[in-house]
């Protein structure tokens, strides 16, 4: 099996808007193409900012690549995302306003 983690920080007055496209765009587009979500939460970084982050599963990192190429490939999925960007002022303004960190690492068992 193949872990991942994504993160996020960002600033608290978006946290409602960005756990909203997750669950309407994000989780639906990852699942159809075969992703396992083991689970997502959020905690308190700061007074002004939030942590998001989301633990996947996959059969292999094989496998893993092959779900992102699907995914990133996926032209009705890559209008939503820009769509979604443009409702909330463009790409440039909500990765310099509200996302403070994005970060994937793979996540290695120690049992």
């Amino acid at each position: 099996m193949f872990y991942r983690r994504k993160f996020y920080i960002l600033k608290n007055e978006f946290v409602d808007i960005f756990n909203k496209h997750f669950i309407e765009t994000n989780l639906p587009n990852q699942i159809k193409y075969g992703a396992k979500l083991v689970g997502r939460w959020m905690v308190p970084h700061s007074d002004t900012t939030t942590e998001i982050f989301a633990i996947w599963e996959y059969e292999s990192y094989e496998k893993y690549q092959e779900i992102e190429r699907n995914v990133r490939s996926d032209i009705k999925h890559l209008k939503r995302i820009k769509k979604w960007y443009e409702d909330h002022g463009g790409r440039d303004y909500v990765m310099k306003e509200y996302l403070i960190e994005i970060k994937e690492e793979e996540l290695v068992s120690t049992v």
